[in-house]
């Protein structure tokens, strides 16, 4: 296939009612700080909207609606905060040479995704100056169009836009319930930042010693429901009590990785120890509790190391208690003035647990973050919901220092399922692509249906 996308007109979204004073300068919490200093991906698919005024709309309500998420119409000031100016959101206005149905019916696809986004490099690095927020509008031959958006990540996480996106609908909808939902930016008074933060507890230190600069490349799975049910149903019947879908998954994905790191490395009998990092939402698990519509990274990092061949139960049960962990008591313990010494306590921990010298022969890692249950599909600008949402895909093979990442989301149309967005070096993905244990409970990336 042969998809030519064409930018035909840029300009800023600002927003509709100037910032106050006294919120001109945005900090960022301590979990901002952890978090990496890129931009977030996300796509939404939507079919013929049989409106001619759609662009109008769109920018009209997204205007409206950077008025309460005021810090994504900033600028970058420094990697510490955000100077909120209201210069306004880049808005790109995009044309695709073919139908939405040709894209996601193509066998490369997945490949080409990353045209339907404001920035096409995995690692665009921002600067001091640089938009918090790009939107990318593409207009397909059939009337069909995506939702392309790069947001700060230090601004928010995967929640948080969600519930940006959802708020910004519900303007263009007129849907009252969500119109009315009041974004919090409270984070840093509830997670203060810490101005000197130790360079070895970011996520990219934490890391380092995995990254590798490699040519790269993503490959998706997608679980229905039943196949999830049949992975639940087997590792309760060996005593794991009440494994959730995202546990499930991320345990086959993570026994699959490690069988093909084994073969990739040639080991015949050896499988090298895997250390695992799973990014747990805790806006549920504080005291009151967190809502929704709080942005900022208000999530933290569960740890395990998996070591050798064993049971699926076995792995679920590990990660079950790893991310168990992340509870009230532990968010407790990161809270307030004495919060950030016990943050970087732990992260110490973790980063030597990961390279400790036991580990003679290496180590692999590999990160899981979850976006199941964000209410993605929900987000309607009043012409029905998405028929489907991505994380910004592959972005074909790439050279870059990057390590092992898992991105799990919901899949809309196998009920209950998930699509995993497996990313990872080129061999890699070569033999988890043919993993007929993998295969026995997951589609190889297959076409998106329209419902």
């Amino acid at each position: 296939m042969t998809m030519e996308v064409e930018i035909i007109y840029n300009n800023c979204i600002k927003p509709s009612s100037p910032t106050p004073f006294h919120l001109k300068i945005h900090d960022r919490s301590l979990l901002d700080q952890l978090a990496p200093f890129i931009y977030s991906p996300m796509i939404l698919y939507y079919s013929n909207p049989g409106a001619s005024n759609k662009t109008l709309l769109l920018k009209q309500s997204l205007s409206q609606t950077l008025t309460k998420f005021y810090p994504l119409a900033g600028k970058i000031r420094d990697d510490m905060s955000i100077e909120c100016n209201d210069e306004g959101v880049l808005y790109s206005e995009a044309r695709a040479s073919v139908s939405l149905l040709e894209f996601l019916k193509h066998p490369n696809m997945i490949t080409k995704i990353h045209e339907l986004l404001p920035i096409k490099s995995l690692f665009h690095i921002p600067t001091s100056g640089s938009y918090v927020t790009m939107i990318q509008e593409t207009t397909f031959g059939c009337g069909g169009f995506t939702i392309g958006i790069n947001v700060l990540h230090s601004v928010m996480d995967g929640c948080a836009l969600s519930a940006f996106l959802k708020v910004w609908g519900a303007m263009a909808s007129n849907e009252t319930d969500k119109k009315m939902m009041i974004p919090s930016f409270d984070s840093q008074s509830i997670f203060p930042k810490y101005k000197d933060v130790p360079k070895d507890v970011t996520i990219m230190a934490l890391v380092s010693s995995f990254i590798r600069v490699e040519k790269m490349n993503a490959v998706r799975f997608v679980f229905n429901g039943s196949a999830i049910a049949n992975l639940q149903e087997k590792v309760t019947s060996s005593g794991v009590k009440n494994p959730t879908r995202v546990e499930v998954v991320s345990a086959l994905v993570s026994e699959r990785l490690m069988a093909a790191f084994k073969s990739k490395y040639g080991n015949n009998n050896n499988y090298n120890p895997l250390a695992i990092n799973h990014v747990v939402n805790i806006r549920r698990k504080t005291s009151p509790t967190i809502p929704e519509c709080s942005m900022g990274n208000i999530a933290c990092l569960a740890d395990t190391i998996l070591f050798g061949e064993t049971q699926l139960s076995s792995l679920v049960f590990e990660l079950k208690e790893a991310i168990a962990k992340i509870n009230s008591g532990y968010v407790k313990n990161i809270q307030g003035e004495e919060g950030s010494l016990n943050f970087f306590k732990k992260i110490k921990e973790m980063k030597d647990a990961f390279t400790s010298p036991l580990f003679c022969s290496g180590v692999d890692y590999v990160m899981f973050t979850s976006w199941c249950g964000f209410g993605l599909y929900e987000v309607d600008f009043g012409w029905g919901k998405p028929v489907w949402t991505t994380c910004g895909g592959s972005y074909g093979n790439f050279k870059s220092p990057f390590f092992n990442l898992v991105v799990l989301m919901d899949a809309r149309t196998r009920n209950d399922g998930i699509e995993a967005w497996v990313i990872s070096d080129e061999r890699t993905i070569v033999e988890i692509e043919k993993d007929e244990e993998l295969l026995k409970y997951a589609y190889l990336n297959p076409t998106p249906i329209f419902h």
